[in-house]
């Protein structure tokens, strides 16, 4: 007996001991960005499992170039330049792909891909998309209302191929994670859509609305389209077309109505980058950046009315109508940003995040979590400067913004 208890303590010193210079070279490792906002999962890639305020630095102990990252509900996926993955946070449903259901604080390669050349990723509320070089598509996480696409709605703790593209001789270009459901767009520029879709989000399907589509189906509406990119987001979609054309469709961006059918952003401008939130979306046009619907969950009250998101900031001026009740989206354009020259915007479930061409990271929106990096937990109506420059000396203007439901990261 006792020299089993000595074999086990043994055993549990080399596993400390082993952790412990795990930590040590994450610790050393390169710089990848900084992350803040909700991190009880490990979403922030810290290594810690709590909510920061701060723009914190994280590291990964392999040099490598992130050419792009995906947030989700609670989990990270990033792309390295030469194709790799690595994921981290919630893995409730296995969806880090590790083939376990063990949530991870730190960035760790995805092996299922090695031999594979990763070039598109994207995260949903629990699943999270792969496409490959030659456009093949694997998923892993939850797959409860069909959002994986195989026909069933079972969960999958390792990328599994939907096999349906490969099928119909089809490549995937781009792909979009929502909360329950997936677009796909392939290569001769059809929209596909599976998972839930209770509020028209997967599109008007053979001309009837379905609560779910467990196979992809074609979306309704955009034939007449050249679509170049697909977002999702809560239960909404988005496409932008070759000539800056915006198309939204599903959930509603105040009431309870719905869409399934695309209907087209009027606007004059052509867009250029799209973030849609759960309640919102935020729009980028030569610089400038206009915002649709508003942050349901934004806390009124406080100190100062500018420091709390009110209604009147950002109206809810778009919301998609059904035949009997008709509306045109409208945008707003977000205040607070003269003189500002906007590259980039991102949106979690209620904040949004920008970058200028000056290096300058603002975010605004709901802040519950720290998710605006601020310091506090206070809401934001309009934008307010991230200063990175207490996390790290090392700032520079090559920055990408991201966000998750509660969490932002920022990369270098």
């Amino acid at each position: 007996m006792e020299e089993t208890l000595a074999g086990s303590n043994k055993n549990s010193a080399k596993e400390a001991e082993a952790e412990a210079e795990a930590e040590a070279e994450a610790e050393a490792g390169e710089i990848w960005g900084w992350s803040w906002g909700a991190g009880t999962d490990g979403q922030l890639g810290t290594g810690s499992f709590q909510d920061e305020y701060l723009p914190k630095p994280f590291r990964f102990s392999t040099p490598l170039s992130i050419s792009r990252l995906a947030c989700g509900g609670a989990h990270s996926i990033a792309l390295s330049r030469d194709g790799r993955v690595l994921s981290w946070g919630r893995s409730d449903y296995g969806q880090l792909g590790h083939g376990d259901f063990e949530n991870s604080g730190r960035p760790k390669l995805l092996e299922f891909f090695e031999g594979f050349k990763i070039k598109r990723v994207s995260a949903g509320w629990n699943h999270s998309a792969f496409v490959t070089d030659t456009g093949r598509l694997f998923m892993c996480g939850n797959g409860s209302f069909g959002q994986l696409g195989n026909g069933d709605t079972q969960s999958c703790n390792v990328p599994s191929e939907v096999a349906f593209f490969s099928s119909k001789h089809v490549e995937v270009e781009e792909i979009a994670c929502g909360i329950r459901h997936t677009l796909a767009l392939v290569n001769d520029k059809r929209v596909y859509g599976f998972g839930s879709n209770k509020h028209g989000q997967v599109g008007n399907i053979s001309s009837k609305i379905q609560k779910s589509c467990k196979f992809p189906e074609v979306a309704d509406g955009l034939e007449n389209c050249i679509v170049e990119a697909v977002f999702a987001n809560g239960d909404r979609s988005a496409a932008l077309t070759d000539n800056g054309e915006l198309y939204i469709w599903g959930r509603a961006f105040s009431g309870k109505l719905k869409y399934s059918h695309p209907r087209r952003v009027p606007s004059s401008s052509n867009f250029s980058q799209v973030a849609l939130g759960w309640h919102h979306a935020v729009v980028l046009s030569d610089g400038e950046v206009y915002m649709i619907g508003n942050y349901h969950h934004a806390r009124h009250g406080g100190s100062s009315s500018a420091n709390v998101v009110q209604d009147q900031y950002f109206p809810s001026a778009f919301t998609i109508g059904t035949n009997e009740n008709p509306s045109e989206p409208s945008l707003k354009k977000v205040e607070g940003l003269e003189g500002e020259k906007v590259v980039q915007i991102a949106s979690g479930a209620e904040h949004s995040a920008l970058l200028t061409d000056k290096g300058s990271v603002m975010t605004w929106g709901w802040g519950e979590h720290g998710q605006l990096g601020l310091g506090d937990t206070c809401d934001q109506a309009l934008p307010q400067r991230v200063n990175l420059e207490e996390a790290s000396a090392l700032v520079t203007i090559r920055l990408a913004v991201y966000c998750g439901s509660g969490f932002t990261v920022v990369t270098r």
